[in-house]
């Protein structure tokens, strides 16, 4: 099982932009929360989460394509790879994700986005964000425009829950988080 020190060593070796390593935590996070959720391994979760985006930064145009011959040779099991892979459904490849894991990665990749950049339009940062206040930000389709909406609403159907409510613990989990994803209190 990917433990969250092994993923951190293997993307090490692919990805160096800050913005990508952050994008990494923030899913990271957000995985953990619903792990916690779902009553799975929080650190698997967030092992896998943090690893979702192994060959972006060399392949962008190519993203996922370079992903699964490399992470098996180092020990990644089959069902991790799939989730990851899972994550392009639609975009890059026709991974559907099945199990939980797989449709929360879908959907916190994009929705992790949304959250960053409200969060930064606050003096406080995510500390004392509301719900109420990230929903306003999601349905203003000019705010974060980069962030595909329908396709979190898609990971959201398919988790059969609402957005708010997947929305709700991805920020709970980061509130914790606040300081290294670089959206707590600006000084």
């Amino acid at each position: 099982m990917l433990k969250l020190e092994k993923a951190k060593e293997l993307i090490a070796q692919t990805t160096t932009q800050p913005h990508l390593i952050l994008h990494a935590k923030n899913v990271m996070v957000a995985m953990g929360g619903l792990a916690e959720h779902f009553g799975e391994d929080k650190e698997h979760w967030m092992a896998v989460g943090y690893l979702h985006d192994y060959d972006y930064e060399q392949y962008p145009e190519e993203h996922l394509d370079h992903t699964a011959e490399p992470l098996k040779a180092a020990g990644v099991t089959d069902e991790e790879i799939r989730a990851i892979l899972s994550h392009g459904y639609t975009l890059r490849n026709d991974v559907e994700p099945l199990t939980n894991m797989e449709k929360s990665l879908f959907t916190v990749d994009e929705l992790t986005g949304i959250i960053q950049a409200a969060a930064r339009m606050r003096p406080a940062g995510i500390t004392d964000m509301e719900i109420s206040s990230f929903m306003k930000k999601f349905k203003d389709k000019k705010f974060a425009a980069k962030c595909n909406r329908d396709l979190i609403k898609q990971g959201c159907e398919m988790l059969g829950m609402e957005v708010r409510d997947v929305a709700s613990i991805c920020i709970g989990a980061m509130k914790q988080y606040a300081d290294e994803l670089e959206i707590g209190v600006k000084e």
